[in-house]
């Protein structure tokens, strides 16, 4: 959820321009991240459960992609570039590390 709030905070900077473009996806994808974790927890198998973490982790890589092209845009500095490049990267790793627990 973290990273859904930080995202929210990231946005409202961005230019007017990117309303309808950048900030929407990256707002998409953070909610997506969550929001795919959250409903694969419900399903009755780690086989669906996996999938879910799947598609979340899918676009963690999207919001990740996005960060870079704000920071290529100027939209973000270099320092707050580098918070969020780390979270991303650590909330994959954490995802990643889940869905191995899994399949062991």
């Amino acid at each position: 959820m973290n990273i859904v709030d930080k995202t929210y905070d990231l946005v409202e900077t961005f230019p007017s321009i990117e309303k309808f473009n950048l900030t929407s996806q990256l707002l998409r994808c953070s909610v997506s991240i969550t929001s795919n974790i959250a409903e694969g927890t419900s399903k009755s198998t780690n086989k669906h459960l996996n999938k879910y973490l799947e598609d979340s982790l899918g676009s963690s890589f999207e919001w990740e992609t996005q960060l870079i092209i704000a920071y290529r845009r100027n939209y973000i500095e270099d320092q707050q570039f580098s918070g969020l490049s780390n979270r991303i990267q650590q909330l994959q790793k954490m995802i990643s590390g889940f869905q191995n627990g899994l399949m062991s």
